[in-house]
Order: C-alpha cells, then sequence, then structure tokens
C-alpha cells in the first residue's frame, strides 16, 4: 500500500513538474484508445470469416456512438468540474496576492522602522558574519551596508560595562563606543533569533544610546558622594564644635555651682545663678542642634529596654516643677491604670520629647497650668501621651509649618521666649523613628494639646500592679482654688473608687463638711494660711484624714504643731504612689515634706565640703585643661576622693606605671579624650596592652568626653574603656558612677 501510494505521488510530481510531456502522454493514450476499438471493430466485421449482419453492425455501432456520447458527457462533467476549480484557485490566488502584498507592505514598514529608529540593530551568524544591519548602526561604525553585511565587524569599545543574563537568556551589558560625535554609551541586550525555520539561529543585538543617562548617573553619584563627604565633614565639625564649647563650658556651670556652695552675699548669689542659668541654656541649645545634626544623618539609634512609665512621667513632672512653679502656674501628670506598670522602649528618647513638649507648654503658659495625661491609645499596642496647656495657643496657619526646622509659631514671640525652633522638628523625627505620630490641636488664647501615640509594648517580666488604696464607697473632699492638679487627682481618686467632690472655694468647702463623713479632705495650700487652718480646724469632726498639698518653695510656711489639725502633708506635683499611701496610712500628724516619697531639701541649704573617708578612692585625671582639671579636683575632694591631675597622656601614662610598680595603683582612671600628643584613646590602649595577661584586676577607666556621637563611644568602649562621662559633667552622676565603684572595690575586697 505504502508502495503503490509512493509510485502515485512520484507520478503526481513528475506531472506537475513536465505538464507538455503528461498532456501528450494524455492524449496518445486517448488517441490509441479510440482508434483502436475503431479500427478493431470495422476491421473483425469485414473479416473474410465474420458474416456481415446488418443487425449487429448497427448495434457495433450504436454501442461505439453511446459510448462516445458518455465519453464526451464525462469529458463535459470534468471540465465543468475543473472551471468550478478554476475559479476558486483564482479567487485563492486573488486572495493570496492581497496578503502577499499586505506581507510586503507590513515589511517595508518593519524595515522602515527598523532603519529609521535611534536604536542599533545587528544580527551576526553562528561566524559572527553580519547579516543584517540598520542604518544607525551604520552611522556609528560608520561603513555603509553593503560593506558591513558578510563581514565580522565590530564598533570599536573604550570601556566595558558589567553584563548580566536575564531568565530568558538575554545578555544585558553597557559598553562605551567610539562614534563619529565622540565616546558613546550604548546599552545592549543580545538573544538568539531565528529568522528561517530551515536556517540556524542568528545573535541579535539592539543597542541604546544611554550615554546622557550614564552622565547623568555618574553625575548623581559625584554628587552623592560629595554629599556623604560634606556630611560627614559636618559630622566631625559639629563634634569638635561641640567638644570645644563643651570644654569651656564644662568650667562654667561646673564652677558656678562650686561657687553656689560657698557663703556669698545675696546679690553674688544672684549673679552666680545668673551664669550657671546661661550655662545651662547653652547647653541645652548645643544638644538640639547635636539631635537635629544625628538625627538629619540618620544616626539616631533607639534603645529598647524595660522602664517604668508612671515613674518616667512623674520624673518628668518634678524635674519642670519648679520652672512652673516660679512663673506661677500648675503642672501635674496623670496615668491611665490601665496601663502596664512597665513597658518597653528608649526612655531617653521619650523624656526627652517629652520634656521639650512640656517645657514649650510652660515657656508659653502664663496662667492656668500644664498637664501630662497617658492613657491607652485607639490602636492596640499603642500608649497615647497628651501634653496639654492654657498657653497662647498656636494659630491654625502657624500650625502647618510648627514641625519644620528653625521656624515658630510667631516670630515676635519667639523673640520674646527664645529658642532655636528645633524642638519640635527634632521631637516629630524621633516620634516617627519610634514608629508613632505627634498630632497638634490649639485655639489661640485658649491653649494647646500635644498629643503624641507610640506603640510601646508590656515588658515580659512579671508585674506586680501598683498598691492603690480601697476607697470604695468613701467620700473624699478637694479643696483647691486651681483646676488642673485638682481635676486630675480627682479622676485618679475616681478609678480607686472613691466619692470626690472638688471645691473651689473654702467658705463652699466649709459648708459641704457637715453634710457627710469624708474619709479624707484634700487641701490646698494656694487657699492661704488662714483658710487651711479655719479648714483642717472645722473637719477634725467630719473627716479622718486632713491633709494639706504644698509646693517645695512653699513648704517653709507649715510649720508642724502638736495643736494642729491637718494629720498628713504631700508635696505637689503630687505622685501617685505618695497619694495612695498617704490616703492608706493611719492618721498622724508628720513634718512638712516626710510625707512624701522624696523628701525637698531647703532652697536655701548649703553642701559643705565632703571630709575624705577611709572608703575614698584613689583617683587619677588626665585633662588637659586647666580649668577642668581645677573643677575635677575640687569635685573629688568634696566627694570624699583622692586625685592626681596629669596634663596629657604620656604624664598620665607614667604616673599610672608608677603607682602601679609601687603597689598603690589608681583605683579608677578619669581620661579626656582630646588631649595633645598622645590622646586618651591611645593611653587607654597601652594601659590594657600593659594588663593584658596580668593576674590583677584591670584599672577601671571612665572617658571624660564632651563628644556625643555614637562612633567616639563605641571608640572608646573598643580602646578598653568601661564607660563615659559627658561634659559638662553632672555632679550626681559623676557621684553615682564614683559611689558603684566604691561598693564593687568593697565587694571584691
Amino acid at each position: 500500500m505504502g508502495r503503490t501510494f509512493r509510485i502515485k505521488l512520484g507520478l503526481r510530481r513528475f506531472g506537475r513538474r513536465h505538464p507538455w510531456l503528461s498532456l501528450v502522454l494524455r492524449y496518445f493514450m486517448v488517441f490509441s484508445a479510440t482508434f483502436g476499438g475503431g479500427y478493431g471493430f470495422i476491421a473483425g466485421i469485414r473479416s473474410e470469416s465474420a458474416e456481415y449482419d446488418p443487425h449487429t453492425f448497427a448495434i457495433g455501432v450504436a454501442f461505439l456512438f453511446a459510448m462516445a456520447c458518455v465519453a464526451l458527457v464525462a469529458l463535459s462533467v470534468r471540465l465543468r468540474f475543473m472551471r468550478k476549480k478554476m475559479r476558486k484557485i483564482a479567487m485563492h490566488n486573488e486572495v493570496l496576492a492581497d496578503r502577499n502584498w499586505e506581507l510586503q507592505e507590513a515589511e517595508q514598514r518593519a524595515r522602515s522602522l527598523f532603519e529609521s529608529q535611534g536604536d542599533l540593530i545587528v544580527l551576526r551568524d553562528a561566524e559572527g558574519r553580519i547579516s543584517y544591519a540598520n542604518d544607525a548602526y551604520c552611522e556609528l561604525a560608520q561603513a555603509p551596508r553593503s560593506a558591513l553585511i558578510g563581514s565580522r565587524a565590530t564598533l570599536t569599545v573604550l570601556e566595558q560595562g558589567d553584563s548580566a543574563i536575564e531568565s530568558s537568556g538575554t545578555r544585558v551589558h553597557d559598553q562605551q563606543v567610539a562614534g563619529p560625535l565622540g565616546p558613546r554609551w550604548i546599552a545592549w541586550r543580545e538573544g538568539l533569533v531565528r529568522t528561517d525555520a530551515g536556517a540556524a539561529a542568528e545573535m541579535q543585538s539592539v543597542g541604546r544610546d544611554v550615554t546622557d543617562r550614564t552622565e547623568s548617573e555618574r553625575a548623581l553619584a559625584e554628587a552623592r558622594d560629595l554629599a556623604d563627604a560634606a556630611s560627614r565633614a559636618k559630622s566631625r565639625f559639629l563634634a569638635m564644635a561641640s567638644h570645644e564649647i563643651r570644654t569651656p563650658l564644662n568650667g562654667i556651670i561646673g564652677m558656678s555651682g562650686l561657687l553656689l556652695d560657698t557663703p556669698l552675699t545675696p546679690e553674688q548669689t544672684t549673679y552666680v545663678k545668673a551664669v550657671k542659668t546661661s550655662g545651662d541654656a547653652l547647653l541645652a541649645l548645643i544638644e538640639e542642634l547635636l539631635d537635629y545634626s544625628k538625627i538629619e544623618a540618620g544616626k539616631i539609634d533607639l534603645e529598647h529596654r524595660p522602664f517604668s512609665l508612671s515613674g518616667l512621667i512623674e520624673d518628668i513632672t518634678e524635674l519642670l516643677a519648679p520652672r512652673a512653679q516660679a512663673k506661677r502656674i500648675e503642672i501635674a501628670a496623670y496615668v491611665d491604670d490601665r496601663l502596664p506598670m512597665q513597658v518597653i522602649g528608649d526612655a531617653a528618647r521619650l523624656r526627652q520629647v517629652l520634656l521639650n513638649l512640656a517645657g514649650n507648654a510652660i515657656k508659653f503658659t502664663s496662667s492656668g497650668g500644664v498637664a501630662l495625661i497617658v492613657e491607652p491609645g485607639i490602636w492596640p499596642g499603642e500608649i497615647s501621651f497628651l501634653v496639654r496647656d492654657t498657653g497662647i495657643g498656636i494659630a491654625p496657619e502657624a500650625q502647618a509649618r510648627i514641625f519644620r526646622e528653625f521656624e515658630q509659631a510667631d516670630a515676635r514671640i519667639a523673640r520674646s521666649h527664645g529658642g532655636t525652633g528645633l524642638g519640635l522638628s527634632i521631637s516629630e523625627r524621633i516620634v516617627k523613628r519610634m514608629g508613632g505620630r505627634i498630632t497638634l490641636q490649639s485655639q489661640p488664647g485658649v491653649g494647646s494639646t500635644f498629643e503624641m501615640s507610640i506603640p510601646l509594648a508590656a515588658a515580659a517580666e512579671d508585674q506586680k500592679p501598683a498598691a492603690t488604696p480601697d476607697l470604695a464607697g468613701q467620700s473624699i473632699m478637694l479643696v483647691s482654688p486651681e483646676s488642673i492638679e485638682a481635676t486630675l487627682t480627682a479622676r485618679r481618686l475616681q478609678n480607686w473608687g472613691g466619692h470626690t467632690c472638688v471645691v473651689s472655694d473654702a467658705d463652699v468647702a466649709l459648708a459641704l463638711l457637715p453634710e457627710r463623713s469624708w474619709h479624707a479632705v484634700l487641701i490646698d495650700h494656694a487657699l492661704g494660711l488662714a483658710a487651711i487652718e479655719r479648714l483642717g480646724e472645722a473637719a477634725r469632726l467630719h473627716a479622718a484624714q486632713r491633709i494639706v498639698m504644698f509646693t517645695p518653695a512653699t513648704r517653709h510656711e507649715l510649720q508642724p504643731s502638736a495643736s494642729s489639725a491637718l494629720t498628713g502633708y504631700l508635696v505637689k506635683p503630687l505622685r501617685s504612689a505618695s497619694l495612695a499611701a498617704r490616703l492608706s496610712a493611719a492618721p498622724e500628724v508628720a513634718a512638712p515634706g516626710l510625707a512624701d516619697e522624696t523628701p525637698i531639701a531647703p532652697a536655701d541649704a548649703v553642701d559643705a565640703p565632703a571630709a575624705p573617708s577611709a572608703t575614698g578612692l584613689s583617683i587619677l585625671v588626665a585633662e588637659d585643661n586647666a580649668i577642668n582639671a581645677l573643677l575635677m579636683r575640687s569635685l573629688l575632694a568634696r566627694l570624699g576622693h583622692h586625685a592626681v591631675i596629669t596634663g596629657n597622656g604620656a604624664e598620665a601614662l607614667e604616673s599610672w606605671l608608677s603607682a602601679k610598680s609601687a603597689g598603690s595603683p589608681y583605683d579608677l582612671v578619669l581620661m579626656d579624650i582630646q588631649m595633645p600628643g598622645l590622646d586618651g584613646i591611645e593611653t587607654t590602649k597601652r594601659m590594657r596592652a600593659l594588663e593584658a595577661g596580668q593576674p590583677d584586676r584591670p584599672t577601671p577607666i571612665l572617658a571624660l568626653t564632651a563628644n556625643t556621637l555614637v562612633e567616639d563611644r563605641y571608640a572608646c568602649f573598643e580602646a578598653g574603656m568601661d564607660g563615659f562621662l559627658i561634659k559638662p559633667l553632672d555632679r550626681e552622676k559623676l557621684a553615682e558612677a564614683l559611689a558603684d565603684l566604691a561598693a564593687s572595690r568593697q565587694i571584691a575586697a
């Protein structure tokens, strides 16, 4: 079957290739069959052996005629069928002609598109010979197409860029090539394409001129490098300027503090306090500029440590209380009991933001007061901090720019109150870095409310709930002419279950006392001594506890006596724990200041120099500034320690080695970082190298530095230092560090 089909297929192909031969053969076969049939019939009739029969002859002739007619009919049908086929073929040919014309047009359009566009297009066979190149490539190669086709010509490469292979197999790379108008950067995309089904694949290279883009990228990279270098230079300049400013500032603040501890006339005390206040203001300005520089450079680092939320807020209010009370305004805090006792976050940065917001509120408030309110936020795990004041307020048009750098609400107000205009900008950036947000609501002449919402997770360790008094069913009267502290205190008492009655007038309070039995009566010192005594006497028969609230500045006005009707005292701003302890304790008369957990020392108290004690430390101080050296000697002497002063690193190393050789090594080294000759970092490294491998305990070394950048602190730790003290020195922090060292030395002994 297959062989027969192949023979027929071969014959048909032969007939299509030689149509004239097929036609001659076909006519010959038809003629031979017709002639043979007719000739045989006539010959058979006229043969001698045949008997002529007219009937038979007629029948034969008729049969032949019928056969001829059938053949003619079949031929006619075939011709009609062939004409129909020819019409279809003609129509098909017309369609093919139209398609061919369209394909030619499309090819011409594609060719014109390839030729007219700016991209370079070149096709190469497996041997690298060019099979096609468009006009753009010919122009860049500076050669006609006829010369390029069939050649292995390439462009002159001046610089080869990096290449990459995409997932589709396309190779992407950049080249700088020589051109008629100078060097040009070309971005190539190369991949295999098949132009003919029966031909081998060719390499198609499409290149785009990206000289402008490459030059722009290089310019941007150079500009970025220059900006980074400028930023680093600015950071180092600020660090250097900070160090140079802090060094004399350390002497100004420290010496003024020491001078205040000496007997002075009232006029001298006023002048010294002015010097110290100016130094503190200058220090705050430097801190703001450095913080802004760190945040702008993206070098702000956040800690994630557990801290007490209520303790932080109450510490802030106590720290700002003297400023508020000096302006005769209130400051109070309230922390919602639903919040966890301890949260995880950066307490120092949160303190910085709240101090800034609350400090601004005090600065722009002349009557009323400031409230710090902490309560759960609108999202789970979020805590909302509100700083509300009754100050001058901020106009709506100024609220949009209040968080910008070096911007303030009103230039006239800023001139009278001072400030750089960086505090709110720094605060907003810190809050955003913590993942929170800060908003403002203000009305001129009424006050402002800054709300800061920050996600703070509860600490993982077990937290004991704060001890709160059971005031269920108890009635408490709060008598205060001022509203902020009274309102927040009443809110806290209501959360503890008490029925609180807030009264602003002493006469109204006297009228309400006989109406019921009161668990406690809280009397604000702002009512005056006469009103306090009158209310205390009247409340003897109606209240178990009669508690007076006063500020540290007014505590000396209350003199305890056996006949006093008051049973306790509280210092404003009130601490939640102190209020709870006072309401839970048995009624007893206490001296002013002893009822609170943090007694306030008299304002006119003078610290006497501490005598050197048996537990005093032997301390080596490396400080090149003579004033700071004198300050360190005086501070350490007042704290009961013995100090040896050296002027540079070489002298400090020599003194340290001498003391070690004599068998009386120093207990501590206070090392200044920037000193002439041998600086503090190199001196520390040499000390640690000499101590390596020795059984003795390494000498503790604390850095004395005016640089607050993180990299400077890391450098101190990498050199082998145990910690650092920031200039200007804080006497309390220095005393705390020395006390911890002394305690650890006794434990080790």
